[in-house]
């Protein structure tokens, strides 16, 4: 069975897929905050990780 809901909807274009290795009560804990949030784990990764690429550069200047 396929992890996305629509089986026939296709990863976004210009998108790589990665791994992430975590503990198995962050990512549950992570799975949790998800859903009660209405969105995905790669959502919330890419958000934070975007946020912390942005405070970086706006550091430097």
């Amino acid at each position: 069975m396929p992890k996305n809901k629509d089986a026939t909807e296709k990863p976004d274009k210009g998108k790589t897929n990665t791994s992430l290795r975590l503990d198995g009560k962050t990512l549950k804990a992570l799975k949790i905050r998800a859903i009660e949030e209405g969105t995905s784990v790669q959502k919330i990764v890419e958000t934070l990780v975007n946020d912390y690429l942005d405070a970086s550069r706006k550091g430097q200047s």
